[in-house]
């Protein structure tokens, strides 16, 4: 009995030392595009907070190509010992499951779990400054002059401004030409600076530096609201299009079978980090709104829900990748 016992104790116990002396050795985040997106920008402040709260390297690995499937592939078939983590968004996370079932050897709301959701992006309907329209409504007219001319850029098929951007042809009744950019927003936007592609739907963290600098311009916000930042713009419900847009968010995960105490860690280091005051305001000024969820269960729960509603719309869009 008395071996039994401490038997129990020290499996018992196992868990919360495993909590205790992580992180031992640097953690990697996979980042499921190029450098300079918005998923890159927050992955790289998490990770810079997490070694200096935690007191070891928080390192940004850039896994690009697949439309985010290649890192989201590595992130669930890593370790699950909290050592390989990924920072993904609503597309990798929630609509690549369903447009690309086919091809990924892994599902990622069951290979994957939670952390938490780190902030969320306004985005904008955004246009190259050597681009002639300078509304939506513009726009649908140069389309309807010569259909498919014009190109609109996204960071891969069936990713949330590819998406966003087929609802807005299908209501305005027009065609555009898609340009996938597999290095994300950090590829593609300089494409639209050069004119390579002249439209897209991105986030506003990677765009107001360039919307300021006057190599961008904005024809749409996608908020209720108009944005602060660009108080001229009018929404794109203002311009005729309610409901088209996704205001998208950033969040952490692992691989599902890391432990619970590992995730709860993590979380707690998280919201430790991006809630102080100093660091919301940081981020608001680069238009990433913390909204750190309040359980790594909340967070889940929301992937799950968004991955079903994603999967929805596909279905009655009929939008399939081949």
């Amino acid at each position: 009995m008395r071996l039994s016992a401490l038997l129990f104790c020290m499996f018992a116990v196992a868990p919360a030392m495993a909590q205790d002396s992580y992180p031992a050795r640097p953690v990697k985040i996979l980042v499921p595009y190029g450098p300079g997106g918005a998923t890159d920008i927050i992955a790289r402040i998490v990770a810079q907070k997490l070694t200096e709260s935690l007191g070891q390297a928080f390192l940004v690995e850039n896994r690009p190509g697949a439309n985010g499937n290649l890192a989201l592939e590595a992130a669930a078939k890593a370790p699950p010992d909290g050592y390989t983590l990924l920072v993904g968004n609503v597309s990798t996370n929630a609509i690549n499951e369903n447009i690309f079932a086919h091809q990924l050897q892994i599902k990622p709301s069951r290979d994957l779990v939670g952390i938490a959701k780190l902030v969320e992006i306004p985005h904008i309907v955004v246009a190259s400054a050597s681009f002639a329209p300078n509304t939506i409504a513009e726009l649908i007219a140069a389309a309807k002059r010569e259909p498919g001319k014009i190109n609109f850029a996204s960071v891969g098929l069936g990713s949330y401004p590819h998406l966003d951007m087929e609802r807005l042809m299908k209501a305005a009744g027009i065609e555009l030409t898609h340009v996938p950019y597999k290095g994300g927003a950090g590829q593609a936007i300089p494409a639209m600076i050069a004119g390579e592609v002249q439209v897209a739907f991105f986030n506003m963290a990677s765009l107001l530096p360039h919307i300021r600098s006057g190599r961008l311009k904005a024809l749409a916000a996608i908020p209720a609201q108009r944005l602060p930042e660009l108080p001229n713009v009018p929404t794109l419900a203002e311009q005729g299009f309610p409901g088209i847009g996704t205001n998208a968010w950033q969040g952490m995960f692992a691989p599902a079978a890391t432990p619970k105490p590992l995730i709860e860690r993590l979380h707690g280091a998280i919201v430790a980090v991006l809630t102080r005051p100093e660091q919301k305001e940081a981020l608001a000024k680069q238009m990433m709104i913390v909204e750190v969820s309040k359980s790594p269960q909340e967070f889940t729960d929301l992937v799950r829900r968004e991955t079903l509603g994603w999967g929805e719309f596909l279905r009655e869009a009929r939008i399939k990748i081949d």
